[in-house]
């Protein structure tokens, strides 16, 4: 048999002892903890939600139709010297399933958002491809509802992806304000929660169609946005999108707009309004771009933008070329009395 080997004996901590490791170790917990904490709120500090605000750096896409016209042509060319003054100004860039369709969209936005985080900007994105868009008009076009949500979510992922980011995003311009004349709001109410829905995130100010002063009254713009009951999932809305009202009606319908939707907040489109309205709205003559992104606000509009990159048509109409696509003349004539 095998003899059993003894076990050494067994020292036994004094109480004092004991008492002090047990105090350590709380003072270990609670002081982890604590460097936990910190580090959250260093984290949330980051990636902290500031809505735009006037003095924002807004993003200059790369690849806009300013920039690739200014990389074609005659550099000598006046047309040639405004597209290039035009590719350098932050501008909205304008996401539609013609241009980035379904399996694309997303590594659109993705790219929009790294050139935004490097050039530590707010990225300005308009969501544009509604199905049955435009009512038949100049930007005719979408998806169909199936078709329309999975664009969206491409959108959405990459969104979500990038806290880091101030993104500003336009939601569908003219979308409410031209329902009414288009008998198709209520087929609007649920598309538009959807895109909300799906978008709200972290550092996303979402701002709705909010027409402009000159055609749907402020009672009536409100009644359109309130039906859509997200009022408390936007940021507000967005005003003179494509249009060229005068900076001061703008803000004086933002305002009543405003008061009439719990304090709504507004962003107000000044790429094209320096010389007012004419009364026109689709390539009126005589215009000029407006102040520059981030020019001024108040306690209701959050800031201006340049949300319709000028130069950019608006349709087939007083010599135009099809809806967004790049028109020289008009480049010219916006930036006349902006470059030597």
């Amino acid at each position: 048999m095998t003899p059993r080997r003894s076990r050494p004996a067994r020292t036994r901590r004094p109480r004092r002892l004991r008492a002090l490791w047990w105090t350590l170790a709380a003072v270990a917990v609670v002081v982890i903890a604590v460097v936990a904490a910190r580090a959250a709120v260093s984290l949330t500090h980051e990636i902290a939600a500031e809505p735009p605000e006037v003095g924002v750096d807004v993003m200059v896409p790369a690849e806009s139709k300013a920039a690739k016209a200014a990389a074609e042509g005659d550099p000598a060319s006046v047309e040639h010297e405004a597209a290039a003054f035009l590719a350098q100004q932050p501008a909205a860039y304008w996401l539609t399933p013609e241009q980035d369709p379904i399996g694309q969209v997303g590594d659109r936005m993705r790219t929009l958002l790294d050139e935004s985080r490097a050039q530590d900007a707010a990225a300005s994105i308009v969501v544009y491809g509604l199905p049955e868009r435009d009512c038949g008009n100049f930007s005719a076009g979408g998806l169909s509802p199936d078709q329309y949500e999975i664009w969206v979510d491409e959108i959405a992922g990459a969104v979500h992806a990038a806290p880091d980011v101030q993104k500003v995003i336009v939601i569908e311009p003219d979308s409410l304000a031209l329902a009414p004349e288009c008998g198709n709001f209520e087929q609007r109410v649920p598309e538009l929660r959807m895109v909300v829905d799906r978008l709200a995130s972290t550092n996303t100010w979402l701002y709705l169609d909010g027409g402009h002063s000159a055609w749907v009254p402020a009672g009536e713009m409100a009644e359109l946005i309130r039906q859509l009951d997200v009022l408390e999932k936007v940021r507000g809305f967005a005003t003179n999108v494509s249009n060229y009202q005068t900076d001061a009606d703008e803000f004086t319908y933002a305002r009543t707009l405003s008061g009439l939707l719990d304090g709504a907040h507004a962003v107000i489109d000044t790429s094209r309004n320096g010389a007012g309205t004419n009364g026109e709205w689709c390539n009126p003559s005589g215009r000029l771009i407006g102040a520059a992104p981030g020019t001024y606000g108040d306690d209701v509009v959050d800031t201006n933008l340049w949300i319709k990159p000028p130069g950019e048509s608006d349709g087939t109409c007083n010599g135009g070329p099809a809806a967004g696509e790049w028109w020289p003349d008009a480049a010219v004539e916006l930036t006349r009395e902006a470059h030597p």
